[in-house]
């Protein structure tokens, strides 16, 4: 290697000058930019290595709550603020001292102390925050390249960020034969654009969900996942490759991968499919009614029990997105509630979320896996603090809330998080952060963090270029 004289300028991602002047020379000697890259990432340690909470986590679940679930109404009441302001709900105490939630969150406000409640998430957005922009923002940690001025975006690419889950499946396999990233019950979408944010990118295919798109709340079919008696085992990995979508982009996958992801994983599949555990783990059939009860008979409630019986099988990312389509029917969709706040919530979403995650969050206690399952319940923003009014572009009912990103509200148990906290603190009105403000990619970076990936390494996009896993701090304070 050759030596170069002089300072160490630092470059703005975190490189030297006189690192990138050494990789030049390896060039000399047949060493390419991502070999370097490579054997640096391998060489190097973590600077986590050893702090507290690194890498408490084996698995996560994610609750997506698209549409952007108003804060002030669920998380973060502000029951001295104007009517035009705190809306229609009261505020009810908790089983913490000093924390709060809304009357529509009873069963969360008894189990308060197995969570965090993180009230100080902020971003802004460029040009107009509708949902597929910032859906990719906080599902990648990068901003998308291309956004109209309406905020749709275009539709999934294989040059996209990897998505979460799709990271940790590369960085972070599983190491049983099981399912490493599953994704259900429907896609995220937001007009015609659908799963944008929500795939692989140019990690490639072999990196995608399993998408489980059907109703957990009723008979799943599992076809995929049979291992039928003439299937002979040679054919029976070209069978999982067709099933993944892999045979038609084979040239950009073995640009985009590993061989170790090929030989490690997916040359495993016939181990997966005849070890059973998948098919195990997706049979609702064999849950108690009681405990189903427990979780709520709904699409959503159902989903997050089937995720507790895949991180328990070992599975490391498990995303329940809430079964909606933007821009819908607020009364049947999503937390898109511009026509109606009030009701909506009252009467169907606040009930199924509340029921649905503390009944998760105490099922994990119970069975000994909430310190290494990380939780985290959160939307694409929150909601408008004044009602009425239009600050999107979209038009609003007079009970409507309209897109907020400035200062929403995430929760998060478990993977080393202490519970019973708040984090972070809103102004009075819930328009912005007074305390701590935290950006999406910190909470990304804070899931790779208990999951023990360092998400400052640097990863290589499809042009072979270094980016960092994801901009942003891990909440080092919450564990």
């Amino acid at each position: 290697m050759l030596s170069i004289p002089g300072p160490m300028g630092r470059l703005c991602d975190g490189f030297t000058r006189r690192e990138f002047l050494r990789v030049g020379a390896t060039g000399l000697f047949g060493l390419s930019l991502p070999q370097y890259f490579a054997l640096k990432a391998r060489a190097a340690g973590t600077p986590f290595d050893g702090a507290k909470g690194f890498g408490a986590a084996k698995s996560v679940i994610l609750c997506f709550l698209q549409g952007g679930p108003s804060h002030l109404d669920i998380w973060d009441p502000k029951p001295e603020a104007p009517s035009n302001i705190r809306g229609e709900f009261k505020a009810i105490k908790s089983s913490v001292d000093g924390v709060q939630l809304s009357e529509t969150m009873p069963f969360l406000a008894k189990s308060a102390s197995k969570y965090t409640l993180i009230r100080s998430m902020s971003y802004t957005p460029e040009g107009l925050f509708n949902h597929t922009a910032a859906i990719y923002q906080m599902l990648t940690g990068y901003p998308p390249d291309k956004v109209s001025p309406s905020g749709q975006l275009e539709p999934p690419s294989p040059r996209d960020f990897p998505t979460f889950g799709a990271q940790v499946s590369k960085l972070k396999p599983p190491k049983e034969p099981m399912l490493p990233f599953v994704e259900m019950p429907r896609p995220l979408q937001e007009s015609s654009v659908i799963g944008k944010g929500g795939a692989a990118g140019f990690l490639g295919k072999a990196y995608d969900p399993y998408r489980l798109y059907q109703d957990p709340n009723k008979s799943i079919q599992l076809g995929d996942l049979a291992l039928r008696p003439d299937v002979p085992p040679e054919r029976l990995k070209d069978r999982f490759y067709l099933l993944k979508g892999i045979n038609g982009s084979m040239p950009d996958l073995e640009r985009a991968v590993s061989s170790y992801a090929l030989d490690e994983y997916y040359q495993k599949a016939h181990t997966l499919l005849i070890s059973g555990k998948p098919r195990a783990a997706f049979d609702l059939e064999q849950e108690k009614p009681e405990v189903r009860e427990r979780y709520g008979r709904t699409t959503f409630g159902q989903g997050l029990l089937l995720a507790r019986r895949l991180v328990e099988a070992g599975t490391r990312f498990v995303q329940v997105n809430w079964p909606a389509v933007a821009n819908g029917d607020p009364l049947v969709d999503s937390w898109d509630t511009h026509a109606a706040n009030f009701g909506p919530l009252k009467n169907l979403h606040c009930p199924v979320l509340d029921r649905a995650v503390s009944g998760l969050l105490e099922d994990l206690a119970q069975r000994g896996l909430l310190e290494e399952t990380l939780v985290v319940a959160i939307g694409e923003f929150g909601r408008s603090p004044r009602l009425g009014v239009s600050t999107s572009g979209n038009t609003n009912s007079p009970d409507g809330r309209d897109h907020w990103p400035y200062c929403y509200t995430g929760l998060v148990a478990g993977g080393g998080i202490r519970g019973g906290e708040l984090y972070g603190k809103s102004d009075d009105t819930g328009s912005s952060p007074k305390e701590n403000p935290v950006h999406p990619t910190d909470l990304l970076a804070t899931m790779y963090y208990s999951l023990g990936i360092d998400p400052g390494q640097m990863v290589l996009n499809d042009l072979n270029q270094p980016r960092e896993l994801v901009k942003g701090q891990p909440l080092v304070k919450l564990f």
